[in-house]
C-alpha cells in the first residue's frame, strides 16, 4: 500500500502532530508500506528511515503574528501536493484547520483516493475573544465539513472525541492513542549535570512549542510565585521566556527525543498548563519515563484509564493569576507518588501507547478503503 501523509509541517519544527506523523511513517515504512510526507518545505524530516519526504514550497505569515502555525502552499506546493496525492493508495491527513489539509481533502475527492482523518485537537480558548471566535467559526465552516468528508476519522484522544461527538461522519469514528519508543522513555538515573541544572531543589519541566495555547504565560506566573522550584524549558517558539528575567527559568532549547527523556528523568514534574489539545505526545511519554505529570483538564481526561495517574487542573488563559494559583496548589502540595502507583503507570503506558501498533491499524483501515474503492 502507497499511504502519502499530509500534515502542516516535518518534525523538526518541533511540534507533537509533526512528531506523531513521524512515528506513523516510519513504522508504515517498516511494516512493508511505501510511506511519503508531505509538509512545508521551511522544515525538515529529521530521520527518514524508509519514508519520501515531499517538501511543499509555502509560506507562513501567521505564525509569527498569532502563534499559528499556517503555512500556505504555493503554486509549485499545490501542483506537488496534487502528484503526491495522484501516486498514493490512501492520503491519511493529520489534524483538519491547516490548508495543506485541506488542500489534500480537495485533491483526494477529485482523484478519487480514500482519506483517513486523524483528528488531533477540538477547541482552542485563546485568551482573544476574536481568536476564539475565528476557531469557533474554523471549526464549524471546516474541521466539521472535513470530518464529514473522511473516509474514515480518527480521534488521539476521548475528549476530542467528545466534542465533535454531534459531527456527521461516514463511519464511526476510531479512538487511537499516540504510540511512545520506550526503547527511549523509561525510567532511569537523574542526569541533571549534563543539563547544567541546579541539584537539590524540585524540579519542574516543560517541553513544547513556546506558543499562548500551551500556557506560557501561567508558567510564567507559576515560576514568579514559585522562587524555590527550578524550571526547565525544552522547545522554541515565537514567546521568548528570557524576557521573563527569572533566575528559577532555564532554557534548554529543542532538544531530541534522548535528551527529552534524559530531562523526564531527572525532573520531578512535568507541568504542561496547555489548553485546546487533545493527548499531547509528551504526556504519555512522562508518564513511561515514570515522571508525574500536571496538565489541563482536557488532557488529564484524553485517556479515562490512564487518568488517575495525571493530575488535572483548571486552566483559563483569560485568567491567569487564578489558574497560576491553581497550579502553585498542586504543584506544592502533592506528595510523592507511591512506587506501587508510578510502577502502575509505566507499565500501563509500556502496554497500551505502542507506534507500531497505531501503523498496524491504520494500514488495516487503509487497506479496507481501499477494497471498497
Amino acid at each position: 500500500m502507497r499511504f502519502l501523509t499530509v500534515t502542516h509541517f516535518f518534525e523538526s519544527h518541533g511540534g507533537g502532530i509533526e512528531r506523531v506523523a513521524a512515528q506513523i511513517c516510519r513504522h508504515l515504512s517498516a511494516q512493508g508500506h511505501v510511506a511519503s510526507w508531505a509538509a512545508s518545505a521551511g522544515d525538515t524530516l529529521l530521520d527518514e528511515r524508509g519514508v519520501e519526504a515531499l517538501p511543499l514550497p509555502c509560506i507562513n505569515p501567521t505564525e509569527a503574528l498569532t502563534g499559528l502555525p499556517m503555512p500556505i502552499p504555493g503554486p509549485r506546493g499545490t501542483v506537488r501536493l496534487w502528484s503526491a496525492v495522484k501516486g498514493a493508495d490512501v492520503v491519511v491527513i493529520h489534524d483538519a484547520l491547516y490548508c495543506t489539509s485541506i488542500l489534500a481533502m480537495v485533491f483526494a475527492k477529485l482523484q478519487r483516493r480514500p482519506v483517513i482523518l486523524i483528528q488531533h485537537v477540538a477547541e482552542i480558548a485563546f485568551a482573544s475573544a476574536m481568536m476564539r471566535r475565528v476557531m469557533a467559526l474554523a471549526n464549524r465552516i471546516v474541521t466539521r465539513p472535513m470530518l464529514r468528508s473522511a473516509d474514515q476519522v480518527v480521534f488521539i484522544s476521548d475528549t476530542v472525541r467528545q466534542f465533535f461527538a454531534g459531527a456527521r461522519m461516514k463511519r464511526a469514528p476510531l479512538l487511537q492513542f499516540n504510540g511512545v519508543d520506550t526503547a527511549i522513555f523509561h525510567p532511569g538515573a537523574p542526569e541533571r549535570g549534563a543539563f547544567g541544572l541546579p541539584d537539590g531543589r524540585p524540579l519542574v519541566a516543560f517541553v513544547g512549542r513556546f506558543v499562548e495555547k500551551k500556557g506560557l504565560s501561567i508558567l510564567q506566573a507559576v515560576a514568579r510565585r514559585c522562587p524555590d522550584i527550578s524550571f526547565a524549558l525544552a522547545g522554541a517558539g515565537p514567546i521568548d521566556p528570557r524576557q521573563w528575567d527569572l533566575p528559577n527559568v532555564h532554557l534548554l532549547g529543542s532538544l531530541p527525543p534522548e535528551r527529552i527523556a534524559a530531562l523526564f528523568r531527572s525532573a520531578d514534574t512535568l507541568l504542561l498548563p496547555s489548553v485546546g489539545e487533545g493527548y499531547p505526545l509528551v504526556i504519555q511519554e512522562a508518564m513511561a519515563a515514570g515522571l508525574r505529570v500536571i496538565c489541563g483538564e482536557e488532557s488529564a481526561r484524553a485517556d479515562p484509564a490512564a487518568s488517575e495517574w495525571l493530575q488535572g487542573v483548571d486552566v483559563d488563559l483569560q485568567d491567569i493569576a487564578g489558574s497560576a494559583d491553581r497550579v502553585c496548589a498542586i504543584l506544592t502540595g502533592l506528595e510523592a507518588q507511591s512506587a506501587s502507583s508510578r510502577q502502575a503507570m509505566i507499565d500501563y503506558s509500556q502496554r497500551h501507547y505502542s507506534w507500531a501498533g497505531f501503523a498496524a491499524r491504520l494500514a488495516s483501515v487503509g487497506q479496507a478503503l481501499s477494497r471498497r474503492g
